[in-house]
């Protein structure tokens, strides 16, 4: 299973980078996950609307091709650790490869989320991105370890 990140923005705090870098080291070969980073529009008194639109333009360039769109926002559904792996699971099972898009500052356009096949939120509030990012490579671990019976996911 080939499993994507495509996250805006590319300076993120040490910590975060190492512990992402710490994740995906985890990954076997048969379930591979790789973060591909953009390069944030830059914030130079544009509208947020337009802003967004570019990056949504960018990212949606990035996806790989044939891709189930997962886009990451705090409306989207709540999936617990164990229906999350369930999800992946069946994209596995299904030959599908998912992408987990995670917008820049100002967040991913309604056009982009409508055109996702799912959006999915990691939490209720608001978290800066290399926070967000983070969390979402740990659970992509977690759902691998509960779908392989690994002993990481205690339940």
């Amino acid at each position: 299973m080939k499993i994507s990140v495509v996250a805006v923005g590319q300076r993120q705090p040490r910590w975060a980078d190492e512990a992402v870098a710490d994740f995906l080291k985890r990954f076997p070969a048969d379930f591979s996950v790789i973060l591909r980073e953009l390069k944030p529009e830059p914030r130079d008194g544009r509208a947020p609307e337009r802003i967004r639109a570019a990056e949504a333009d960018r990212l949606r360039a990035a996806l790989p091709a044939g891709c189930v769109a997962v886009a990451l926002d705090e409306r989207g559904r709540d999936l617990t650790s164990t229906a999350f792996a369930g999800q992946l699971g069946r994209w596995r099972d299904g030959g599908e490869s998912p992408a987990f898009v995670i917008g820049g500052p100002d967040g991913l356009t309604d056009d982009f989320r409508r055109g996702a096949q799912l959006t999915l939120r990691l939490s209720s509030m608001t978290l800066p991105h290399a926070l967000a990012r983070l969390l979402l490579v740990e659970q992509l671990y977690r759902a691998w370890s509960i779908l392989n019976r690994h002993p990481y996911h205690r339940a």
